[in-house]
């Protein structure tokens, strides 16, 4: 079963108690741990960049510093990948990419959970991503260009890479959620098995790791969805 940490726990009673002056509650099962904690770091960073980001200055601060070098890291990202025109990618990339690596870090902390380990969250991430490349290849080349790209390169071709070429597409969410999924509901637990027969010191070690393989995890959503958006609005098609 799902572990409730204290601080979903005690959300939920402050949305009940707020609920309560009208005569409403909701049953915990309507209100999961993964959904309060995506609901806490998705505010947590609207918070955060509406705090920190204002009018940028000539000389940047060490905090708009590090922005603009997360900012260069995407960006860069982009242009290797797709070239200058993916830039108006970015905002959808970057959010998503902060989203994944915030979700899989503040499972961390104590008493708190990362929404990354529900498959619920990581299947709702990879088909966003899903929808938003079709969409931005239908945009770029219309419904049937861009349906052509599914046939291959000649058209007597078409009946054998049509169904290969679907078949790829469609594997790709179920790819990029279980992967994501996995791999942090994986070390998550691994920490709390270590954690509860040795606390304090054998834990530090594996969560040093797992900051690695969380921001880690993040890159490659956000490379592989790169990727797929590069392949829909590629010129060549």
């Amino acid at each position: 079963m799902e572990h409730n940490p204290l601080f979903a726990d005690l959300f939920y009673g402050l949305i009940n108690w707020v609920l309560k002056f009208f005569n409403l509650q909701i049953p915990r099962d309507y209100l999961p741990t993964h959904l309060i904690m995506s609901f806490f770091v998705t505010a947590g960073i609207i918070l955060f960049f509406k705090l920190t980001v204002k009018k940028p200055q000539l000389f940047p601060s060490k905090m708009q510093y590090v922005l603009e070098g997360i900012y260069r890291f995407f960006q860069n990202l982009v242009d290797d990948q797709i070239g200058h025109e993916g830039r108006k990618f970015l905002p959808a990339l970057i959010t998503l990419g902060l989203f994944i690596c915030v979700s899989n870090l503040i499972g961390l902390l104590p008493e708190m959970a990362s929404p990354t380990a529900n498959i619920n969250t990581t299947a709702g991430c990879a088909l966003f991503i899903f929808v938003y490349y079709h969409l931005q290849g239908i945009k770029k080349h219309g419904i049937w260009g861009y349906f052509k790209t599914f046939t291959g390169p000649v058209w007597w071709m078409a009946f054998l890479m049509l169904p290969i070429e679907l078949i790829s597409h469609f594997s790709r969410p179920l790819s990029l959620s279980i992967r994501l999924f996995g791999n942090i509901f994986g070390e998550d637990m691994v920490i709390i098995i270590i954690a509860s027969l040795v606390p304090f010191i054998a834990p530090v070690p594996i969560m040093i790791l797992a900051i690695f393989t969380s921001v880690l995890q993040a890159y490659v959503f956000v490379m592989l969805s790169t990727i797929y958006l590069a392949g829909a609005v590629a010129s060549e098609h």
